[in-house]
C-alpha cells in the first residue's frame, strides 16, 4: 500500500471538519416562493382553448373579453342571429360493442365517474347528448354476432327467436347508466349486417340482404326497437345500413340505392307504421361522395314518405356535398354519423382537420348531429373483429385507466356548449379562420373557430355592431360564448 502524502492527509481531515461542522450548523428554513391566487377577471365572453401542441386542452382562459363599439383593422368575424339554419340535435361518438365492454370493466367508482364527465352537464364534464350504437356487431365488437343467429340452412321469417341477449352483459348496462345521467340523450342505431340466413352470401363479409326477406328484416327492426325499449332505452332514429356500399368490413353487406328504396318503401316503413313507431328512419350512412344514393331515395315519392333525412361519413368526397342534398329536399335532414381517427394520430393535424370538416363543416352543410368513430378503445385499438378495424383510436384509450385521446376534445368543443335544441346561426368566414355559430335555447351565443393558419392570427368577432377583438395561436381551436 503507498503511503499517504501529508498534504493529501491534511486534506481530508479539512474536508471531514467542514462536512461535520455543515452537518451540525443549524439549517435555515426557506419559505416556498408566494404564488398569488389566480383572481377571475370580468369578462363578458368566456373563451375555452386547445392548442395542437397540447399545452392546452379544452381550457377555460382567464381574460377580459369585453365588447366594444369602436374596433380595429384585425380581420373581422360577423355573426349574425337573425338568420337561424337547422336546429342541432348533439354531437358525440359511436358507443360500440367493444367501447361498452372497455368501459364496463373498469372498477364502479372509476366507471360512474367518466360517464358523468362525459355525459353531464355538470362545470367538468363534456355534455355528450348523441349516441349512435350498432344494431348486432360492428367491426369494433369483440365479435361478429347479429340478434337472429341460426343454424346452417335454418330460417325464421316471423324473427320467433330474436333476442338482444348479448347486448345484457356490456352495452345494455351502459346505456342504462347514460340515460341515467342524460335522460334526454338521443340514440342511433346502424346494423352492419342483417342475420346471414338472410343474406344471398352466407358470411358476415360482404353479400346482399334477399328480396323474399324484406319483410321479416323489417320485422327485425321493430322488434330490435321494441326490446330496447323494454329496457328502458329509447332509439331515436336508425339507418337502413352502415356503409351500403362497402362489402369488405366485417361484418358487412351491400345494399344499392335501388334495393334501399324498395326495402324502405315496400317493408320497413310500413312496418313502423304498423308497429306505431315514431324511431326515425335514416337513408345512406356512407361517404359524401356519393350523394346521388339518397338523392335516388328521396327522388321516390313512396320511399320518401318514411325518410327522416340522410346519414353521411367523410372517408370519401367533400363535405360541401352535404348542401346539395339539403337544397333538393329542405324538409329532409342531414346527420353526419361516422369519421375514424386514425392510431397513433397526429394530435395538432387531426385536431385541425376534424374541427375544421366535422365539428364546423358538417354543421355549416345542415347537419344536426357529428359523430366520432369511436367512443373508446384499449392501447391495441381493440376490441375489434377479425377482418374489423385493426387502427381506430377512440376518443378514449381504456388500459384499465383513461386517456382522453384528440375526439375528446373535437367532440368537447361543441358538446359542453351546443345543447340539443341549440340552432345554427350566420356568421361569416375570414382569413383562413373556419367558424360555426349557435345559438342556445337559454339564447346565448356559441362561436366555435379553428385558426387554420400557420401563425397567430388576431381578429374581431362582431355581433350588432359591437365587437371583441381575440387571437389564437395556429392551428388552435377556440370556443367562445356570451
Amino acid at each position: 500500500m503507498k503511503r499517504m502524502s501529508a498534504q493529501v492527509f491534511a486534506c481530508l481531515i479539512f474536508i471531514t471538519a467542514l462536512s461535520c461542522s455543515k452537518k451540525n450548523a443549524a439549517v435555515t428554513p426557506v419559505d416556498p416562493p408566494v404564488v398569488p391566487p389566480v383572481v377571475p377577471v370580468t369578462s363578458e365572453v368566456a373563451l375555452w382553448i386547445t392548442r395542437g401542441d397540447q399545452s392546452v386542452k379544452l381550457q377555460k382562459q382567464n381574460i377580459a373579453l369585453n365588447f366594444s363599439s369602436s374596433m380595429n383593422t384585425d380581420p373581422v368575424i360577423d355573426v349574425d342571429e337573425s338568420q337561424v339554419f337547422q336546429t342541432i340535435d348533439g354531437f358525440g361518438y359511436t358507443l360500440t360493442g367493444g367501447s361498452a365492454t372497455l368501459i364496463n370493466t373498469m372498477g364502479a367508482t372509476e366507471k360512474d365517474a367518466l360517464l358523468k364527465e362525459l355525459f353531464s352537464n355538470d362545470d367538468n364534464a363534456i355534455g355528450v347528448n348523441y349516441l349512435r350504437i350498432s344494431i348486432g356487431a360492428s367491426d369494433l365488437s369483440a365479435d361478429t354476432f347479429t340478434y337472429n343467429d341460426l343454424s346452417s340452412g335454418a330460417t325464421d321469417v316471423p324473427q320467433d327467436k330474436f333476442s338482444i341477449s348479448k347486448e345484457m352483459t356490456d352495452l345494455v348496462p351502459i346505456l342504462k347508466k347514460i340515460i341515467a345521467i342524460n335522460p334526454a340523450i338521443k340514440i342511433l342505431g346502424s346494423p352492419w349486417t342483417a342475420p346471414l340466413w338472410m343474406k344471398d352470401k352466407n358470411s358476415f363479409k360482404g353479400g346482399s340482404l334477399k328480396p323474399e326477406y324484406y319483410q321479416s328484416y323489417a320485422t327485425y327492426f321493430v322488434k330490435y326497437i321494441q326490446a330496447m325499449k323494454a329496457q328502458g332505452i329509447t332509439i331515436d332514429a336508425i339507418t337502413v345500413q352502415n356503409e351500403p356500399l362497402n362489402p369488405d368490413n366485417t361484418p358487412s353487406m351491400y345494399m344499392d340505392a335501388t334495393a334501399q328504396t324498395v326495402f324502405i318503401k315496400s317493408a320497413l316503413g310500413p312496418a313502423f307504421k304498423t308497429a306505431g313507431l315514431t324511431t326515425k328512419i335514416i337513408t345512406y350512412d356512407h361517404n359524401a361522395d356519393r350523394p346521388e344514393y339518397p338523392l335516388t331515395i328521396l327522388a321516390d315519392p313512396a320511399a320518401r314518405e318514411f325518410v327522416d333525412g340522410s346519414a353521411f361519413h367523410l372517408y370519401g368526397g367533400s363535405i360541401t356535398a352535404l348542401t346539395p342534398v339539403h337544397d333538393a329536399y329542405p324538409n329532409k335532414n342531414i346527420y353526419f354519423t361516422e369519421q375514424w381517427v386514425g392510431g397513433p394520430g397526429n394530435f395538432a393535424e387531426d385536431l385541425k382537420w376534424h374541427v375544421t370538416n366535422l365539428i364546423i363543416g358538417a354543421t355549416r352543410n345542415w347537419s344536426r348531429n357529428v359523430l366520432e368513430w369511436n367512443l373508446a378503445a384499449d392501447p391495441s385499438y381493440g376490441p375489434h373483429t377479425v377482418g374489423g378495424c385493426t387502427t381506430c383510436l377512440g376518443a378514449l384509450t381504456i388500459n384499465p385507466g383513461v386517456v382522453r385521446n384528440v375526439a375528446y376534445y373535437t367532440v368537447g368543443h361543441a358538446s359542453k356548449f351546443v345543447k340539443a335544441g341549440s340552432v345554427r346561426i350566420a356568421s361569416t368566414v375570414t382569413n383562413n379562420l373556419n367558424n360555426v355559430a349557435f345559438k342556445t335555447p337559454e339564447g346565448k351565443k356559441v362561436l366555435i373557430v379553428v385558426n387554420n393558419n400557420t401563425a397567430t392570427q388576431f381578429f374581431n368577432v362582431r355581433i350588432a355592431g359591437k365587437s371583441i377583438n381575440t387571437n389564437l395561436a395556429a392551428g388552435a381551436v377556440g370556443t367562445y360564448i356570451w
